[in-house]
């Protein structure tokens, strides 16, 4: 292999109680593909970010096209031609598509005045590219999750960068979406751009990486040719250990009816009705758009139904809140931890107790802190989240330890109902299977637990029944001895297949 067009060596980074990265070795290699891998809190991100200039190295050095390279900040970044895709949206909703791609780079006339028809007509190239089929007029606040990420790598396209950083790309992507995203990369190894590509998903590094670098716990651990390795082999390197029964199966015996949706609609869900009983993991699945989120949502009180009813226990409720909710003992772990679930400015206590702080207050209506305080320790080492004490700022987490905070918020309102939105989305295989561990005790301990994803695996491996939606409907009732990937597709089409019911 040539000489690598960028490389960085021995770099390190310390943040206040935390050795980011220990002497880490990393290079990229012309018109090749370079995955990034480790789990959650490895260093991935704090090495990127020196890359793209966000951070400043503590020690070690740069070596780009052969030359020893000081990078001080973004701009610096930008002029040496590198430019990353960020996992966390970077977009203004009220402005256009176009106008988010060239913000602060319009074209100009011979007036100095922007260029509007340049623009929207480079801008519409770049979506054609990459198959989106928007107007670069439309606004980007009307665009799903899916197509503002296109619009992000459309935007670090517009560029024209040497060196192209993708974190998570796929994370919010539907499977055509990710295959466009999978041709515009050959296209762009083939014109000698390098590209460093950070994911989880595994099956993705053998469609379109050709190297591979693992971190470990902000070190080195090796490079290697991605033709040279298998799966297991990858997630050993990754995790340092070797992981049996990725999807452990525990059995419960199955209770009472905890929860009984009749007829729920409103404009997002229609007719919906289903039970969920104690110590049962009711996986819900179905494509991007069926529902899925809209009917956990409207359960929990943060969507208003127009019709139907809820029965908790046996009891009916109205619940027209999410404070409702939590009352009535449903809690709602969100697929948005970063917009919805966490407030990243303040710390993991703060984050944890902030549903819960009534079972904190003294009768003089403060807010008992050691109390508070004992019950977070409790949860950080139950959960095993890394962080060097409570009072460290959430946004210093890794990406599977804010989901293990996001999960005990849930779990310190004391609930008998845990709904979890795309629990392990954005989680490295290891803390995935810290995870699913915890799901399954809160499942022997009698909790009933709705789990929705997109993760086909994941819905077989963990769920004891699955429904399966589209267009807002339920088309599937799928017991786990029956469900299968075909058949949960078939209903996620709308191909009504209901295999087996609750009486």
């Amino acid at each position: 292999m040539k000489q690598p067009i960028f490389e960085m060596k021995a770099i390190t980074k310390e943040f206040p109680g935390v050795k980011a990265l220990d002497h880490v070795d990393f290079k990229i290699h012309k018109g090749r593909v370079m995955a990034l891998l480790g789990e959650n809190g490895a260093g991935k991100s704090t090495l990127m970010k020196i890359l793209s200039g966000v951070y400043q190295k503590d020690d070690g050095e740069i070596i780009y096209e052969g030359k020893k390279v000081d990078i001080k900040g973004p701009k610096d970044a930008q002029e040496e031609g590198i430019s990353i895709i960020h996992q966390e949206l970077n977009l203004i909703p009220h402005l256009t598509i176009g106008e988010n791609i060239f913000l602060g780079r319009e074209p100009v006339n011979a007036f100095k005045k922007i260029d509007w028809t340049k623009l929207y007509k480079d801008s519409e190239v770049l979506l054609k590219k990459l198959k989106v089929d928007k107007s670069p007029k439309e606004l980007v606040a009307s665009l799903s999750i899916g197509e503002q990420q296109m619009v992000e790598i459309a935007k670090a396209l517009s560029l024209n960068a040497k060196i192209i950083i993708m974190d998570e790309p796929t994370d919010a992507l539907t499977k055509k979406e990710t295959e466009s995203l999978f041709h515009v990369i050959h296209e762009l190894r083939a014109q000698q751009k390098s590209i460093v590509y950070i994911s989880h998903r595994l099956e993705e590094i053998f469609q379109v990486c050709d190297d591979v670098t693992v971190l470990r716990d902000g070190k080195f651990i090796g490079e290697a040719q991605v033709k040279t390795l298998n799966e297991d082999q990858l997630i050993e390197m990754m995790v340092g250990r070797k992981l049996t029964e990725q999807f452990p199966s525990v059995v419960v015996e199955k209770g009472d009816v905890a929860l009984e949706v009749k007829n729920l609609s409103n404009e997002y869900v229609k007719d919906i009705s289903f039970l969920l009983r104690k110590g049962e993991i009711l996986g819900i699945s179905g494509l991007m758009g069926s529902g899925r989120t809209e009917l956990a949502k409207s359960i929990y009180g943060a969507l208003r139904k127009d019709s139907g009813k809820v029965y908790i226990d046996g009891k009916e409720v109205n619940i027209k809140s999410t404070q409702n909710a939590l009352k009535e003992g449903i809690a709602y772990v969100s697929e948005d931890r970063k917009g919805q679930g966490l407030i990243l400015g303040l710390s993991v206590k703060e984050n944890m107790s902030i549903s819960s702080l009534k079972d904190f207050e003294s009768p003089i209506f403060k807010i008992n802190r050691t109390k508070e305080k004992k019950a977070v320790k409790n949860y950080i080492a139950q959960m095993a989240i890394k962080t060097p004490t409570e009072r460290q700022k959430i946004k210093n987490l890794s990406g599977g330890n804010q989901q293990k905070v996001s999960i005990a918020k849930g779990l310190m309102t004391n609930p008998k109902i845990l709904i979890l939105d795309e629990p392990t989305r954005g989680v490295d295989v290891g803390a995935k299977k810290e995870i699913y561990d915890l799901i399954n005790k809160f499942k022997q301990t009698g909790m009933s637990i709705i789990m929705i994803s997109s993760e086909m695996p994941e819905i077989l491996g963990m769920s004891d029944r699955i429904l399966v939606m589209h267009q807002g409907r339920i088309t599937g009732e799928l017991d786990r001895t029956d469900a299968s990937q075909e058949k949960i597709m078939k209903c996620a089409v709308g191909i009504k297949e209901v295999s087996y019911k609750d009486e």
